[in-house]
């Protein structure tokens, strides 16, 4: 408050200055001058005017005894006799319109008195004000807006804050998350625990000759919980805590990156022991020589001073610096040397118990019935990483809230995870034709899932329209297995061309429809796959592709290719194979089902929605159905294909 008092006095102080100078000039001491002197007197004292033609009718009369001229003639006092008043000597201000000969000749052949008054020249002190006001005034406002602006982000008052760092720093982090806090990954925690252990009694690995790890990189998909781990490893360490982004390094200014890096190790070294947490470190972790053409990239030099702070000539004792990333494929080979990052945590999405954790520290402020299982829950979601179970929980708590009901049930949470997955619930066709395109195309998938053996059973068939997709067939994958047979490839495979083949069997093969255009991306890649990665074709076992890299800027100008011309051909020639081979089979079975199939698209036209139990009851009065590991319909949750949008 006492800032910005001081500013206004320093804004106002010009504008002060120029009043006391007019005051002077023209205040009490103008006062003055006109009681003594005759030439302020008719611009201060109150005399009534006269208009110039009745003026030169006094002069023509002989009514005017004395005439006083101002102005350079453009304002004249005189004295007139008026005889509407007893002939009194009255005072009158007349509005002249220059001093012209005429008015002069006339004054002296009525042998009237009159003197003229030169205009009184400017005093200096007025002149030097109307030179200095505007320019103090500006000058005053450039200060005072320059002042105001220091504590606003990126004003003119930051300019020479730019070479700072911007982490946000705590003495005692507060984050209000401790290592409780944080579930489903319990191979990250323990990595982690010893860090916070590192900080807090030192000399249980120093007496044995361990040393403090300098940097910990947290690598996993997005939502899997590094920030969190990060900020329970500040919960708990209670040490002084900088926290940042990878992307408030770089700046547009040349050298602000490394200033920044330079000024976070010294604010670090400061307060040391102490954690410094880096997130989304690729934003300046990248790999060097990136650039096309040379030139100077203001992001390497930032990540030279980072590599040079980490681990130089001086070393940072009692420095530990946690980063975060999804991207480690494009870090720098010196970052992730140890030594700068001594230790790589992977923070993958968790497994059952992981998910049933995690569920249940997101469950602490809800209100769930008593008949939902969380177990049943975590067996539906897999794949799920934290942010995305927190989410289904909030998704069903809003359904809840919106049906009016005292708590969340089972039909809430089934819901939610098919918003979730799906997209939003849109509205029931009412089109016969295309609804029983899209019927035949889903129960096409539903179908052939249920009567391949090495497939994963169906958990439910809908029409009800998701997102982009018309239709949906959702299939209950075995998420224990961690390897898959080429027997289940195949089985995918099949299952993705149930609708195309059910619409080649029902609708003829010219009525094909653009609905199976995901199922063939979904087909392509299967089998492509087998071919050159997995060694499930003739070629034999080769890996003829080093998977699904991505192009990096630096290190790659564009994707390279493993093999010649010739083989490429044959690895086009073996995955048409696959996927021909599969299609036939598909057809045929589903030809052989042909009146199964019509049975459960009529059922499935009147309910929208058929669960996996209802769909095997059916098919089993046709054929019989192979033996393959069964699920409770609450035990599945992903969709396999969708219908025409």
């Amino acid at each position: 408050m006492n800032q910005r008092w001081r500013l206004l006095a320093l804004w106002l102080l010009p504008i002060a200055v120029a009043l006391f100078l007019g005051w002077q000039v023209l205040g009490p001491g103008a006062s003055r001058n006109a009681a003594t002197n005759p030439v302020v007197a008719p611009r201060n004292a109150a005399v009534a005017r006269m208009s110039y033609g009745r003026f030169l009718d006094y002069v023509q009369a002989g009514r005017v005894t004395a005439v006083d001229i101002y102005d350079g003639g453009r304002t004249a006092v005189i004295e007139a006799v008026d005889p509407d008043l007893d002939n009194r000597v009255q005072r009158l201000r007349v509005d002249l319109p220059g001093l012209a000969p005429e008015l002069v000749n006339k004054l002296k052949d009525q042998g009237i008195s009159f003197d003229i008054h030169p205009p009184k020249p400017a005093s200096p002190a007025l002149g030097l004000l109307g030179n200095l006001l505007f320019p103090l005034l500006l000058i005053g406002s450039l200060v005072f807006l320059a002042r105001r602006s220091n504590g606003m982000p990126g004003g003119p008052g930051q300019a020479m804050q730019f070479g700072k760092t911007k982490a946000r720093f705590a003495m005692e982090a507060d984050t209000g998350v401790k290592f409780d806090d944080v579930a489903g990954v319990e191979e990250a925690k323990q990595d982690l625990q010893e860090v916070v252990t590192f900080l807090k009694t030192p000399e249980r690995f120093t007496s044995v000759g361990a040393k403090i790890p300098k940097g910990v990189l947290l690598v996993g998909p997005p939502g899997t919980g590094k920030t969190l781990l990060a900020k329970a490893i500040a919960g708990e360490a209670g040490v002084p805590f900088f926290s940042l982004s990878g992307s408030e390094f770089v700046e547009m200014f040349v050298g602000v990156g490394a200033s920044r890096v330079r000024d976070l190790f010294k604010r670090a070294k400061e307060n040391s022991p102490c954690l410094i947490f880096i997130d989304e470190i690729d934003a300046v972790g990248r790999q060097r020589g990136a650039g096309i053409g040379g030139g100077n990239d203001e992001r390497e030099q930032t990540l030279n001073q980072l590599l040079t702070e980490m681990d130089g000539f001086e070393g940072n004792s009692g420095i530990i610096i946690i980063a975060a990333t999804n991207r480690p494929d494009v870090l720098d080979s010196a970052l992730m040397r140890p030594g700068r990052f001594d230790r790589q945590v992977q923070v993958d999405a968790p497994d059952i118990k992981g998910r049933l954790s995690i569920l249940k520290v997101h469950i602490r402020n809800k209100k769930l019935a008593p008949d939902v299982s969380l177990e049943s829950i975590a067996r539906r979601t897999p794949g799920f990483t934290g942010a995305d179970l927190a989410n289904l929980l909030n998704e069903a708590a809003i359904l809840t809230a919106r049906r009016r009901k005292e708590a969340t049930t089972l039909a809430e949470i089934d819901d939610a995870v098919d918003r979730v997955i799906a997209g939003m619930e849109g509205k029931p066709l009412t089109d016969g034709r295309s609804k029983r395109l899209i019927a035949y195309h889903e129960v096409g998938h539903a179908l052939v899932g249920t009567l391949v053996k090495a497939h994963d059973p169906v958990q439910k068939v809908t029409l009800v329209p998701r997102g982009q997709a018309q239709g949906l067939t959702w299939f209950a994958p075995d998420e224990e297995q961690m390897l898959v047979s080429k027997a289940q490839l195949r089985s995918r495979i099949m299952g993705a061309l149930g609708g195309r083949a059910a619409e080649d069997v029902v609708f003829g093969h010219a009525e094909v429809t653009t609905g199976a255009g995901g199922d063939i991306q979904q087909v392509a890649s299967i089998a492509r796959q087998m071919v050159t990665r997995f060694g499930m074709s003739d070629l034999g076992q080769l890996s003829l592709e080093a998977g699904n890299q991505e192009v990096f800027l630096g290190r790659d100008l564009m994707t390279r290719s493993d093999g010649s011309d010739a083989l490429a051909n044959r690895i086009d020639e073996a995955v048409r194979a696959i996927v021909q081979s599969c299609y036939r089979d598909t057809v045929e079975l589903v030809a052989a089902n042909r009146s199964c199939m019509d049975r459960l698209v009529e059922m499935l036209i009147e309910k929208e929605t058929l669960d996996g139990d209802e769909l095997r009851a059916v098919v089993a009065e046709f054929t019989t159905i192979p033996e393959k590991e069964r699920f409770s319909p609450l035990l599945v949750a992903e969709p396999a294909s969708s219908s025409p949008s």
